[in-house]
């Protein structure tokens, strides 16, 4: 799997759950901006954010990090 899989997943798992990038940008309590560098891949996503998008979308951090397929 490639390195940076985890910035399509990101921005897959936010539109198959139909959220804004404001809304999960609030829920990160960050800027819509910063969340939209982190789904570019602009900036590197911190581990608590990490954390609490798993914990959003009910996945695993290995299938966020595109190390697995199953969710």
């Amino acid at each position: 799997m490639e390195q940076m899989a985890y910035i399509r997943r990101m921005r897959d798992l936010r539109e198959d759950h139909d959220y804004t990038q404001a809304y999960v940008a609030s829920i990160l309590h960050t800027s819509q901006t910063m969340y939209a560098r982190y789904e570019r891949g602009a900036n590197e996503l911190p581990i608590h954010h990490l954390l609490t998008l798993c914990q959003l979308y009910a996945v695993s951090a290995d299938y966020f990090l595109g190390l697995s397929d199953m969710p």
